[in-house]
């Protein structure tokens, strides 16, 4: 692909970008993001939060930014702060949340060009970017447009049939030259409410045994937790809903691995 000079100048404001992946829908991929790039604020990093999933944008709901728009100064699109956190999608700019993206591949690359030139993410330490399940047009184009500034954080659930999802995402990254940054395994076991015994629903490690085939950095997990759920239907992220639960801990103890190993390079 060749570079775009506009897109360039902002990637040098960008110190690092984390493409969410994931082979899979329904593994919990924007949760992951949504409070990865709050962790990330409250370990003081300047942080942004892209969502490119275009035509089923979840990070507006998650951060409870339905109804918002950005506003534009000076030709660039102000993205709206949450939590310490810039966040742009599509959302943002959709008349109401039932309007659907009926778009082909190249309009999706544009929009996402978009995103990166004309948005005014300023001086940023990290830019984490939701994308859509599988290795189609919109991990495609990130993964282009940020070639040599980002790297990847594969999201899966235990069970076999997830992994092997999840594996197509390994080939992908491989492909395209986009290092893989690690994986984490989400809905990691049910945290009983009352008792707080782990029962292991989506079987258990599947995650490692995924990292162990493969050679890759085993991130951390994430339980399932009830209140996850109802954090998401009241618009606040799980990391301030519940700041003292374990999966909180754990997005914390995730972001803290992360950063501990990138001041290693």
């Amino acid at each position: 692909m060749v570079k775009d000079e506009a897109i360039q100048k902002k990637l040098e404001k960008i110190g690092h970008t984390f493409v969410i992946l994931s082979g899979k829908g329904g593994v919990g991929k924007s949760t992951i993001a949504c409070n990865l790039a709050i962790a990330l604020s409250q370990r003081e990093k300047r942080t942004g939060l892209l969502d490119i999933d275009i035509h089923g944008p979840s990070i507006p709901k998650l951060l409870g930014l339905n109804g918002r728009y950005p506003k534009v100064e000076d030709e660039e699109i102000i993205p709206i702060e949450s939590n310490g956190v810039k966040v742009m999608s599509i959302g943002f700019l959709l008349n109401d949340t039932k309007t659907p993206v009926i778009w082909r591949g190249p309009l999706k690359a544009n929009m996402i060009k978009e995103f990166l030139q004309s948005v005014k993410w300023g001086e940023l330490d990290f830019l984490v970017v939701d994308s859509p399940p599988g290795t189609g047009d919109e991990p495609l184009s990130i993964a282009q447009y940020m070639e040599g500034k980002a790297s990847a954080i594969v999201v899966t659930t235990p069970q076999d049939v997830a992994t092997i999802d999840v594996e197509k995402c390994v080939t992908f990254c491989n492909a395209l030259k986009l290092p893989i940054e690690g994986v984490i395994e989400n809905m990691s076991g049910f945290v009983c409410p009352k008792c707080k015994e782990v029962t292991y629903i989506f079987s258990q490690g599947g995650g490692r045994r995924l990292c162990e085939k493969f050679g890759i950095e085993y991130l951390g997990s994430i339980p399932i937790e009830p209140e996850i759920v109802k954090s998401g239907e009241e618009e606040k992220p799980y990391i301030l809903y519940n700041s003292n639960s374990e999966s909180a801990k754990s997005f914390l103890k995730i972001v803290d691995k992360i950063l501990e190993r990138r001041m290693k390079t």
